[in-house]
């Protein structure tokens, strides 16, 4: 499920690093959490869209990725995204 362009637009803005950044670990994160959340929901009304799951979980691992990579630029950085976006915990 693809995001509209003001969600986008508004995490940009909240978690990019300096003026022109929209591809920033944290924003790429920050998007696919937004989408995995939107997917989830989804996926609790329609239980057999198995598609969709694959691709849910395939979104997670990317993040999961994109994760371990931020960890190992700096532990402050990772925990100030995953504090700000409320995910593990």
């Amino acid at each position: 499920m693809p995001l509209d362009t003001t969600t986008k637009q508004k995490l940009i803005n909240v978690h990019q690093t300096h003026s022109t950044d929209t591809g920033s670990v944290e924003v790429q994160v920050a998007m696919l959490t937004e989408r995995i959340s939107k997917l989830s929901g989804h996926l609790q009304q329609n239980k057999h869209d198995f598609s969709s799951r694959q691709g849910l979980l395939k979104m997670i691992g990317r993040r999961k990725r994109l994760l371990n990579y931020l960890r190992s630029l700096g532990e402050d950085r990772y925990s100030q995204l995953i504090n700000k976006l409320g995910i593990r915990g």
